[in-house]
């Protein structure tokens, strides 16, 4: 977005992202997909980043990490399981419609939905960029034989 002169920095106009528009064309991870909101493309966003992610059923992530961006989750839909190590082990966040999760920088991890209902989750990075970090499969891949 282009910079346009304002009287001043406090009548700058706000900006409506419509449901509908929001754009894949960010950053994006395997079994998973992205779609960006507010950001320095989209409305000229200076330090965040905003979107959803959604991961279909019975779906895992690539492992990946946000780089120096903090990043916050908020589950609208469906029961996505956040799995990282902390320790050398493997910890399963499992989540439902409501919670929030806070990933910090440089923590790889991934998302996974073993459930037959898609998950969706709205996405705050401390960045305009959707920084994605894409990653060798570093944690174990789920067992996915029972579902």
């Amino acid at each position: 977005m282009a910079d346009q002169d304002f009287p001043d920095d406090w009548h700058q106009p706000l900006r409506h992202v419509r449901a509908g528009t929001l754009s894949a064309e960010t950053a994006q991870t395997s079994g998973m997909t992205r779609h960006e909101a507010i950001s320095a493309t989209s409305v000229g966003a200076q330090r965040l980043w905003m979107g959803e992610t959604r991961v279909p059923p019975h779906t895992g992530s690539g492992d990946h990490h946000h780089g120096d961006s903090e990043t916050a989750i908020h589950v609208l839909r469906g029961h996505p399981v956040f799995v990282f190590a902390e320790h050398g082990e493997e910890v399963r966040l499992q989540t439902g419609p409501g919670d929030y999760v806070f990933v910090p920088p440089y923590t790889p991890h991934r998302e996974e939905n073993l459930s037959a209902e898609e998950a969706v989750v709205l996405i705050a990075r401390s960045s305009q960029e959707a920084i994605v970090v894409n990653l060798p499969s570093l944690l174990p891949e789920p067992d996915r034989a029972d579902d």
